[in-house]
């Protein structure tokens, strides 16, 4: 470019941003945005295109300095408010072997914002009367109850209380691609401790655990379920399973350039590496080779029904199946207010996750906000969200989550991973810059404080 380009955004791009803060309207937390094109406004700053509502012109301004200052190379943001777009932005490069830019449609693997989906895949069940949260999985699939397994229920996991966050038996090349053999697996493995006593993530097994569920309640595999009941009524380019003439848009991950954001290596890792046999070791080291670079981003995998960390979408499926879950109005809600006050409800939280070995907070299936900005470094991955928030954050930083105070649907996905296991300057900036814009004033606690309770 000629106009003087900073890492792909153009100075003028970037100048005519930050004079468009000066057109902030009146809108205050919690007010209904009209649809209104006069209350947009277009933006493009050199390779970042999209439209942003003047009162969350404070986000379009995180969204470029992500890319200024923080080493962004292609991403989406979003955001819904009761069913109104107020942000959708994207930018950068999808493609860094061809330069081919990231486009309005383009989209990636956002990892673990997959077991959101999943999840939701559950609930709607639940909700319709054919699922039974607190009822035993062998009541579903009676092959689970192996080893001791007959008193897990449907609730434990998805609040990754079930015992099962990796597999013992050395598994082949491409295992997680094959449906079967992980669920075959995973009703033949033992606990690695008593189900229900407490909690640790299940990085890889979740979907082939809540995804089976499903597919023995529904009579449908769990991607074909997702594009059914959630991705074609809502319209979203959101896929468990990608079909092959979706692929040409799919923009491959770049791995993180350290295993931490702060020059700390997180403990998951180090204990990875001392002890192979390990929950962290086996998760690394016992997936078929899925977390090989380069391997969650090949045709198999995109195809591969992975309901834990292999979805392909971008920020505005994630923004959009969320925004149907936290919307102020009720004609417009997805499920019931029973189903989504279970949803979002703590349901299990320690100080030491048998597998992450941080603490965490879980809903039934979906992250809560955790602050660990105290710990040790390389140990501070955090999610600062408000309270009421919950969604699922994905592996390099990506993130989609529904705040119901807020009426808010928003999603993040890029494709330049970041070091550490949850969200990053990327990632967090956008979301506070949200809450902001908002009217919430304070993280400080942990979450995010909306001014109307200080």
């Amino acid at each position: 470019m000629n106009d003087g380009c900073i890492d792909g955004v153009s100075r003028r791009g970037l100048l005519g941003g930050m004079a468009a803060s000066l057109l902030l309207g009146p809108l205050g937390a919690g007010r209904v945005l009209a649809r209104s094109r006069e209350d947009s406004l277009v933006v493009d700053a050199g390779s970042i295109s999209g439209r942003c509502h003047p009162r969350f012109s404070r986000v379009r301004d995180e969204f470029v300095r992500n890319f200024t200052d923080r080493g962004e190379v292609g991403a989406s943001v979003t955001v819904i408010i009761d069913g109104e777009t107020v942000l959708d932005l994207w930018g950068g490069i999808a493609r860094t072997d061809t330069g081919a830019p990231w486009e309005a449609d383009t989209v990636t693997n956002v990892w673990s914002c997959t077991k959101g989906a999943t999840a939701l895949c559950a609930h709607i069940l639940a909700a319709r009367g054919v699922l039974d949260l607190d009822a035993p999985v062998v009541e579903y699939w009676p092959e689970f109850g192996q080893q001791g397994k007959d008193t897990i229920t449907v609730a434990m996991l998805l609040s990754h209380q079930a015992g099962l966050p990796a597999v013992r038996t050395p598994l082949p090349p491409d295992a997680l691609f094959d449906w079967d053999l992980m669920v075959q697996s995973l009703a033949a493995e033992a606990p690695f401790w008593e189900p229900g006593t407490r909690n640790g993530y299940h990085a890889l097994t979740f979907g082939f655990l809540v995804g089976e569920v499903v597919r023995r309640v529904s009579g449908r595999s769990l991607g074909t379920f997702f594009r059914d009941e959630v991705a074609t009524p809502l319209g979203l380019d959101f896929w468990i399973g990608l079909p092959e003439d979706q692929e040409p848009r799919v923009a491959p991950q770049i791995p993180a350039d350290s295993f931490g954001e702060d020059g700390g290596v997180p403990i998951f890792y180090a204990t990875a590496f001392a002890d192979p046999t390990s929950i962290p070791g086996l998760i690394l080291f016992n997936s078929g080779g899925y977390l090989t670079p380069g391997a969650a981003d090949t045709r198999a995998a995109h195809a591969a029904e992975i309901g834990a960390s292999g979805a392909i979408t971008n920020a505005r499926g994630l923004a959009g199946m969320y925004a149907s879950l936290a919307t102020r109005r009720p004609s417009h809600r997805f499920l019931d207010q029973d189903t989504l006050t279970r949803m979002g409800r703590v349901a299990s939280a320690t100080g030491q996750d048998a597998t992450i070995l941080l603490p965490s907070r879980f809903a039934a299936g979906y992250v809560k906000p955790i602050d660990n900005r105290w710990m040790t470094p390389g140990n501070r991955d955090s999610v600062i969200l408000a309270e009421e928030a919950f969604g699922h954050l994905g592996f390099g930083g990506g993130i989609g989550f529904a705040d119901p105070r807020a009426g808010m649907g928003f999603g993040y996905s890029m494709n330049k991973m970041g070091g550490g296991l949850a969200l990053n300057a990327r990632g967090q900036s956008l979301i506070d810059a949200v809450y902001q814009s908002l009217g919430y004033t304070s993280n400080v606690s942990g979450s995010w404080v909306p001014r109307s309770i200080q």
